[in-house]
């Protein structure tokens, strides 16, 4: 790819093709008063459309998942409970997770938005992406809907690179505040995709406990990171360094995506972790440099949680910025 540099802040930096992947109908999966609500977004696209590197960016448009698609990792049933659920304006799919009539649709694109930008990174077009997506997606079980999520879209994401890329194995990494329940059920036995997660514990959903490594073929390929409420940026960059970045280099992928979640910020309503803006940058530059190294820099990166607007924007900027600029070392 052709060298490409960007001013940021008086300084030159060269550029990676970093593709972004949002729409705005995911503005009309309508939730308020909830906490996963469109406000999220807006914050985010206006952040990112004031930094002085958003034009730098590769946009990706986002297209629907199909059935077919959505049913790598979930029932049939259970997609079309959710169709119709919209249909009918139910508001509730449980206790947490609100919908409206354009929910499922919205839910479609969240998807399809992993599956797009998959699409431009196996292909060449890009190194890496970020997907600001909602509905989230890694509380979403096989069978239901859990947590504000509706269908799991780094599963999906996942599967898909396997199915239509021929990638034989990838690593999934989870730094949400909470566990990813749904994601790890859907690989735990599976070796081809290896999930780790680092969340606060013991917390929502109750799942990812140490002792939570797989089972059957799959046993080996979990990794949950359980976190103390109240660790800071020195617990996470020190699990990262040395429980986290070794597990990739010995699983060696071919891709790594990450379950984005901003809400271990310190300023997050929803938790008591008290990760700085600043360790999201620093979690993500060690992403580039163990990708680098492992599966040419191939990383894939989708919006899961974070409710406070000023920490997730200020997260998720500085996140893009170092996809787009940062330059790891071979072997770092």
């Amino acid at each position: 790819m052709p060298l490409r540099l960007v001013v940021l802040n008086g300084k030159v930096y060269k550029m990676n093709k970093t593709g972004y992947a949002s729409d705005p109908f995911y503005l009309r999966h309508e939730t308020e008063p909830h906490p996963e609500n469109p406000g999220r977004l807006t914050a985010i696209q206006n952040r990112l459309e004031s930094s002085e590197f958003y034009n730098n960016l590769i946009p990706i448009q986002p297209r629907k998942a199909t059935a077919e698609e959505i049913g790598l990792v979930h029932d049939t049933g259970y997609v079309a409970s959710v169709k119709q659920s919209c249909a009918d304006q139910v508001r509730n799919l449980d206790a947490d997770t609100v919908i409206s009539s354009d929910s499922y649709d919205a839910a479609l694109l969240s998807a399809g938005a992993g599956i797009s930008a998959i699409d431009q990174l196996i292909d060449g077009n890009i190194h890496n992406a970020f997907c600001a997506v909602r509905p989230p997606g890694h509380h979403a079980e096989q069978d239901h809907a859990m947590g504000f999520c509706l269908f799991n879209n780094v599963a999906i994401a996942a599967r898909y690179a396997q199915k239509t890329k021929g990638l034989n194995k990838i690593f999934i990494f989870d730094w949400d505040v909470h566990h990813g329940n749904g994601s790890q059920h859907s690989f735990y036995s599976d070796p081809s995709i290896y999930y780790s997660s680092m969340h606060q514990y013991p917390f929502y959903p109750g799942t990812g406990a140490g002792e939570e490594t797989g089972t059957g073929d799959g046993l080996g390929t979990t990794l949950n990171l359980p976190m103390d409420a109240y660790s800071d940026d020195d617990d996470y960059l020190s699990a990262i360094e040395n429980k986290l970045i070794p597990e990739i280099q010995h699983y060696k992928p071919d891709l790594i995506i990450i379950s984005a979640g901003f809400d271990a910020h310190q300023n997050d309503p929803l938790a008591q972790i008290q990760l700085t803006t600043e360790c999201f940058g620093k979690m993500t530059e060690l992403l580039m440099g163990i990708a680098r190294d492992v599966c040419d820099g191939r990383l894939l990166s989708m919006l899961e949680g974070g409710y406070d607007y000023d920490a997730l924007s200020d997260s998720v900027q500085l996140h893009m910025q170092t996809l787009l600029t940062f330059e790891p070392e071979m072997g770092k």
